[in-house]
C-alpha cells in the first residue's frame, strides 16, 4: 500500500501522511454476523475510576470477530474481500468457507481477493495458510502465532509484523519475534505464513491533534507543568526539572518512568525465552 501526502496549504498538512486505502476491496461491506457492539469505557474500570489515562471520545466503532484459532477449519476458504478494521492496525480479510460460513482473519501482505487459504499440517506453506511450526520451512515470515497449542494466535498480529522460525529442536521450535526476542514454542503451535499487511502503518503521520481525538486519544499533559499536589514533578519557579529538584522522571503515583522493569521476575513463561530482546548484539 502507499501513503497519501498533501500540499502544504496549512501547517498541519505539511507533514500529514495518511493511508490511501488502495488495498481495500471496493464495495466490500462488513459482515454483520461477525460484528459486535463495542462499548467505550473512556479509560474507566467497573468502579468508574480512571485506570488508563488520556482515553475518551472518538468515533463509534463496532468490533469485528477475528478467527484466531483456525484448527477447526478442514476445508479451504475463498478470500472475498479485504476490509478496514477500526480496532487494529492491520487489515482483515473476509473468508467464505461455503455453506454460508464466513470468517475474518488478519490479511497478510500479498493476499488477494479470489485467493484461497487453508489450514492443516498437510497444506502448502503459502501466504495465508496456517500450519504447525514443525512443518513450516525455516526462514519463512510468520504471523498470528499460538503460544499454547489450540488456544489461538496471541503473537505477531500488528501491521507489518513478522517472525521467523530459525530451528526445530525435538518438540520445540525456536522463533525470532519482531522485538528481537528468541523464544521457544511448542512445535504443534499453529502459525500463519506471511507478513501482516499494511506495512506502511508505522509511517503514518496524523498531522493534527484533532485527528487523534477522532481516534479516542485525549491530550497528554506533562507532569512538570502541574502543581505539586497533582504530580511529583510539579511545582517550582519557572521551567524546573521536577519541582525544582533533579529527581528521576516518575508517574503521577511515583513509579519510575525510565528503566524500571515491569515484567515479573519469576514469571512462569520466562523459561521459554532463549534470548532477551534487550540483549545487545555485536
Amino acid at each position: 500500500m502507499a501513503l497519501k501526502e498533501f500540499r502544504p496549504l496549512t501547517p498541519s498538512l505539511r507533514f500529514t501522511q495518511l493511508h490511501d486505502f488502495s488495498e481495500l476491496t471496493p464495495g466490500s461491506a462488513p459482515e454483520r454476523s461477525l460484528m459486535e457492539i463495542k462499548r467505550r469505557t473512556g479509560g474507566r474500570n467497573a468502579h468508574g475510576r480512571t485506570t488508563s489515562r488520556h482515553r475518551g471520545g472518538g468515533h463509534k466503532k463496532q468490533f469485528r470477530i477475528i478467527e484466531w484459532n483456525r484448527r477447526k477449519r478442514t476445508k479451504a476458504g475463498k478470500v472475498i474481500g479485504i476490509q478496514y478494521d477500526p480496532n487494529r492496525s492491520a487489515r482483515i480479510a473476509l473468508i467464505d468457507y461455503g455453506s454460508k460460513e464466513k470468517a475474518y482473519i488478519l490479511a497478510p501482505e500479498g493476499l488477494k481477493v479470489g485467493g484461497t487459504v487453508s489450514t492443516g499440517p498437510n497444506v502448502p506453506a503459502e501466504v495465508g495458510n496456517a500450519l504447525p511450526l514443525r512443518v513450516i520451512p525455516q526462514g519463512l515470515p510468520l504471523h498470528n502465532i499460538e503460544m499454547v497449542p489450540g488456544r489461538g494466535a496471541q503473537m505477531v498480529r500488528s501491521a507489518g509484523a513478522a517472525a521467523i522460525c530459525t530451528a526445530i529442536d525435538k518438540d520445540y521450535a525456536l522463533v525470532r519475534l519482531p522485538s528481537g526476542e528468541l523464544r521457544r514454542l511448542h512445535a504443534d503451535c499453529y502459525a500463519t505464513v506471511g507478513q501482516v499487511g499494511n506495512v506502511a502503518h508505522e509511517k503514518v503521520s496524523l498531522g493534527k491533534a484533532g485527528r487523534g481525538r477522532w481516534l479516542g486519544r485525549r491530550p497528554h499533559t506533562r507532569g512538570m507543568v502541574m502543581n505539586p499536589v497533582d504530580h511529583p514533578m510539579g511545582g517550582g519557579q519557572g521551567k524546573s526539572k521536577g519541582g525544582g529538584g533533579r529527581q528521576h522522571p516518575v508517574s503521577p503515583w511515583g513509579q519510575l518512568a525510565k528503566g524500571l522493569k515491569t515484567r515479573h521476575r519469576h514469571k512462569t513463561s520466562n523459561r521459554f525465552i532463549v534470548e532477551d530482546r534487550r540483549k545487545k548484539r555485536a
